[in-house]
Order: C-alpha cells, then sequence, then structure tokens
C-alpha cells in the first residue's frame, strides 16, 4: 500500500517555516541558558544584566511565534 496523497500544496511551506522557527527557538534557548551559565560562573563577567534579559526575552518571544505558527 501506498502513501496517500498529500492534500494541498500550502502544507509543506507551512511545515518548513514551522521547522526553521523550532530550530531557531532551539538555538536560542541554548545559546541563552549557556550565557546565563557561564555568567553564572564569572567567565562572563563583563557581560551586563540587560544584555542576558535581552536573550531572555527574545527567546521567549521567538517560542511564542513557534507556538502561534503550530
Amino acid at each position: 500500500m501506498g502513501r496517500s496523497p498529500r492534500r494541498g500544496s500550502g502544507s509543506s511551506g507551512t511545515n518548513t517555516n514551522t521547522r526553521i522557527i523550532l530550530y531557531i527557538f532551539g538555538i536560542a534557548l541554548v545559546l541563552t541558558a549557556i550565557v546565563i551559565v557561564l555568567k553564572g560562573f564569572g567567565v562572563l563577567a563583563a557581560i551586563p544584566g540587560f544584555v542576558i534579559w535581552a536573550l531572555v526575552l527574545i527567546t521567549i518571544g521567538i517560542g511564542i511565534l513557534s507556538g502561534i505558527s503550530r
């Protein structure tokens, strides 16, 4: 038995866009966690607190966009 045919041409484009947004969200989340841990250990002590807050807010925003796009 074969696979069922796709219905509608917009399905794969939406899936690709969602995948890209989720990859960006994952990368931003990992980078934010790494920066927070390194700042906690004192390695990145020169980074001001507002930069970390900006990373956190950007990550939350990307997460919200990925949730809306589904």
